[in-house]
């Protein structure tokens, strides 16, 4: 940590050298304390760049038994259609969720080992480079061998949706005590950001299955205070501070990998696709999130015609914040 040593001389009414000489020897020694002064990385920079966190939702993404068959999947692109920019003062420009959720999604459905993505979302540069090495073959000797490029690979289901909400200060609160001049505090904020998906059949353009994940953004502040007198006219006064905020895009990783997972398990449970060994449906990844689906739909029809849930068969709400067992 740099060390930094202020001086200030008092004033006087003597000559100038006379004052010079007698703040020399200070100024020698706040120089001194400054050149020892121990140079070290910035806190910020120091730790090396890793892997992104896992989530729950990743390790049961990982878990998923093997399919019959890989399905070819397209994605166009998963777009932030919240409208929502963070309060100032932090940015009035500044989405206040990730603008990159096409690639989580195209993460979570390749690590699934379900489904094979083709590119899409940067189609146009791909077919310009596929033009490239046409022209490039072309101006070649005839002698040479052609060059073979193959097809693209068509995808049999197209995946889209995007980020359809995000809701803050959900839910605030704090709780704060002193005591003889010693006291702490603590606030809490929730926010809630909640993505759409679903697969359609691109030869008839018919929507498969429609999902719908939540998932709580948590943050809190720990505040401990002292501020008495420790004498007469000796006043003691110390604070310090602690906050925590769950990262956006992380809570937006969950809740794609989490929508992936139910779009999965829906077309199982509908005959759309296949696992390889058939006695992998009681595997207790898959029967949990069944259980999920069993107790949401039963929640939608104990709310009767006057409540805010849907239907079964217009999709699915989860809170991916509940513990799958």
């Amino acid at each position: 940590m740099n060390t930094a040593l202020t001086c200030v001389a008092p004033a006087a009414t003597k000559p100038y050298s006379s004052r010079l000489a007698k703040l020399g020897p200070v100024l020698a020694v706040c120089a001194a304390l400054a050149a020892c002064a121990p140079l070290q990385k910035p806190a910020e920079v120091a730790n090396q760049a890793q892997l992104t966190p896992a989530t729950p939702s990743t390790h049961d993404l990982l878990k998923l038994p093997p399919p019959k068959g890989k399905i070819v999947v397209a994605v166009y692109g998963f777009r932030d259609q919240t409208g929502q920019y963070k309060p100032a003062p932090d940015s009035s420009f500044s989405t206040s969720v990730t603008q990159g959720a096409a690639s989580m999604l195209i993460k979570a459905l390749k690590d699934s080992g379900w489904f094979t993505p083709v590119e899409r979302e940067s189609l146009q540069e791909l077919l310009t480079e596929r033009r490239i090495v046409r022209a490039l073959d072309g101006s070649q000797d005839k002698n040479t061998p052609q060059i073979y490029i193959p097809p693209l690979v068509p995808a049999s289901i197209l995946i889209d949706g995007g980020i359809i909400s995000y809701e803050s200060n959900v839910r605030t609160g704090g709780l704060g005590a002193r005591f003889l001049g010693v006291g702490a505090s603590t606030l809490y904020r929730v926010d809630q950001v909640t993505i759409g998906l679903r697969s359609v059949d691109i030869r008839t353009g018919q929507i498969l299955q429609t999902v719908s994940t939540t998932k709580t953004i948590f943050s809190y502040e720990i505040r401990p205070s002292v501020f008495k007198f420790v004498n007469f006219k000796d006043l003691l006064e110390i604070e310090g501070g602690i906050t925590r905020n769950e990262p956006a895009q992380l809570a937006v990783k969950e809740a794609i990998e989490a929508a992936v997972i139910y779009l999965t398990v829906r077309g199982l449970k509908d005959g759309q696709w296949a696992l390889r060994n058939e006695a992998d449906w009681n595997q207790p990844v898959i029967q949990s999130y069944m259980q999920e689906e069993t107790n949401y739909a039963a929640v939608a029809a104990d709310m009767g015609p006057g409540g805010v849930g849907m239907g079964a068969d217009a999709g699915t709400i989860v809170d991916t914040d509940t513990p799958s067992p």
